[in-house]
């Protein structure tokens, strides 16, 4: 764990939420923050890694830091556009 601690600026909360849903509301939600600031996200589709892997590539937004926490996985997202 490093020293760093990471702040959102919008936490987005797509529990319960299977593909492509994350991603949509992802897509929306970067938009709506200024580029620099990120977007927090939460899921519990076990897809969710892979999809925001994917997404965070085809789109050119940075993703800082993904990592489980129980049955949640968390994703740090940074508008770079």
């Amino acid at each position: 764990m490093s020293d760093s601690v990471l702040r959102e600026d919008k936490v987005l909360d797509c529990s319960g939420m299977l593909c492509p849903m994350p991603v949509i509301k992802t897509s929306k939600a970067i938009k709506e923050v200024p580029v620099g600031h990120v977007v927090k996200l939460i899921a519990t589709d076990p897809g969710a890694p892979a999809d925001m892997q994917a997404w965070s590539r085809q789109t050119g937004h940075e993703l800082l830091d993904s990592h489980q926490e129980g049955n949640k996985y968390v994703f740090y997202l940074k508008r770079k556009k």
